[in-house]
């Protein structure tokens, strides 16, 4: 689990949470009155929106997968790698049939600023080194 976490994860008092690769801290919060939920991440001066659902659907994916899965962060304009968590909050096979972002031009990063979420509620597992970062479900 994440060193670093305060916060109980509402707009008021949002969790900070560090990127799996350690650089960078940024703030979340669960939105469950926006249509629809929405987990929200700030980081600096910007504001990403996903589909609250994505922390039950990922985890449940990664339960079936049954093994470290790659991250595979790249931003919504850049291609995500084939069999990372990063293609699969993309793809038209995930539980929404596409992306899970909210934002378009903001929709990507999936795999940076979620995964940590997953961890610090205790279902998932995150590698946290320089690069290539991995997650399994818990």
């Amino acid at each position: 689990m994440s060193d670093h976490v305060e916060g109980d994860g509402t707009r008021e008092d949002p969790w900070i949470l560090t990127t799996p690769v350690g650089t960078s801290e940024f703030d979340v919060w669960r939105d469950d009155a926006a249509d629809p939920p929405a987990l929200w991440v700030r980081v600096g001066s910007t504001t990403l929106s996903y589909q609250l659902r994505c922390i039950e659907d990922l985890h449940a994916m990664l339960v079936a997968h049954g093994d470290w899965m790659p991250l595979g962060n790249a931003d919504e304009q850049k291609e995500a790698k084939p069999g990372t968590v990063e293609a699969w909050a993309r793809s038209a096979d995930n539980p929404v049939g596409g992306f899970y972002g909210l934002r378009k031009g903001y929709r990507g990063r999936f795999a940076t600023y979620v995964p940590p979420v997953l961890e610090h509620l205790g279902l998932a597992e995150v590698e946290h080194n320089p690069r290539n970062n991995r997650m399994r479900a818990l």
